[in-house]
């Protein structure tokens, strides 16, 4: 399940993107859309700047803009940024992997082989779904 720091960082990031070639955008303006709390949200975009998903300009005319197109966004991107690992066992992990203390041997953990095609399919999907799947415009 999406944490709803990733759901909020996706309904700004899909603003973001239907707004596009308009110039920087205020975060007051996408939570007041988006119905997303500004301080949940500006936390958020800093996390979306420090991820290259975002650009961001202070001062008069400010806020923010996406950094690339929309078809290069990808959800895998989006929520990797945003919650970190995807994985859902440590010795899965492609970004974080660690060896699960209770196991004896990856080679034969049942628990792993169950979960390692689910995982890999779900990698697949995010990696090939965009901003642009959703866009509006």
């Amino acid at each position: 399940m999406l944490t709803h720091r990733a759901k909020y960082a996706l309904k700004a990031l899909l603003y973001l993107a239907n707004h596009r070639g308009e110039g920087p955008i205020p975060a007051a303006r996408i939570a007041g859309q988006e119905n997303v709390p500004l301080k949940f949200l500006e936390l958020i975009l800093v996390q979306l700047r420090a991820g290259g998903v975002i650009r961001s300009r202070v001062g008069k005319g400010g806020g923010h803009e996406l950094n690339q197109d929309p078809r290069k966004v990808s959800l895998l991107t989006i929520v990797r940024t945003i919650d970190g690992p995807i994985a859902p066992l440590p010795c899965l992990s492609l970004t974080a992997y660690t060896r699960c203390d209770d196991c004896d041997d990856e080679a034969t953990c049942g628990t792993r082989r169950l979960l390692m095609r689910a995982h890999q399919a779900t990698l697949d999907a995010m990696s090939k779904t965009s901003l642009a799947d959703a866009l509006k415009i």
